[in-house]
């Protein structure tokens, strides 16, 4: 019986869980949405919201705090900077978890965990992909083109 035993095993050892959980909280704050497993996306919520709110807290013992549990500079100058004031009057619940169907070899329950407010910043990376998608096409396409009239002059 697991009765007053809270928290997520992951079926991991106590370190391989922490270092799991706390790369995958510094990717979600890096790109402000990730695909993973419903299971590590619920463990990694509490962890998230406690980063958010150091952010928030601004101060100089919240930072090294954060750098502390985070793996790069990089996500605590994120988190600081563009994440935390985005929740300047959310008080909590600061992530969103969508189901997105099942993995292919276990069968485990895929999620994507993002950040609310960010649809912005995603709908901009989106828009940047699928113009350099579009921007190879054209050039294979001239490519393309540029082969065949010059297959017809031989």
């Amino acid at each position: 019986m697991r009765h007053r035993n809270a928290g997520f095993k992951l079926g991991r050892n106590t370190s391989h869980r922490r270092a799991m959980l706390r790369n995958l909280v510094t990717s979600i704050l890096l790109e402000d949405r990730v695909q993973t497993t419903i299971t590590k996306a619920k463990a990694a919520r509490p962890e998230v919201e406690r980063m958010i709110t150091l952010g928030k807290r601004g101060d100089l013992h919240a930072r090294r705090q954060a750098l502390s549990y985070l793996q790069t500079g990089e996500a605590v100058t994120r988190l600081f900077d563009t994440v935390a004031p985005r929740y300047g009057e959310r008080n909590g619940g600061y992530l969103r978890i969508l189901r997105a169907g099942f993995q292919k070899g276990d069968g485990a329950e895929i999620a994507f965990v993002e950040l609310l407010g960010a649809e912005k910043h995603l709908d901009e990376k989106r828009q940047k992909s699928a113009n350099a998608r579009q921007k190879r096409r054209d050039a294979v396409a001239a490519s393309m083109k540029e082969s065949e009239e010059s297959g017809d002059k031989e």
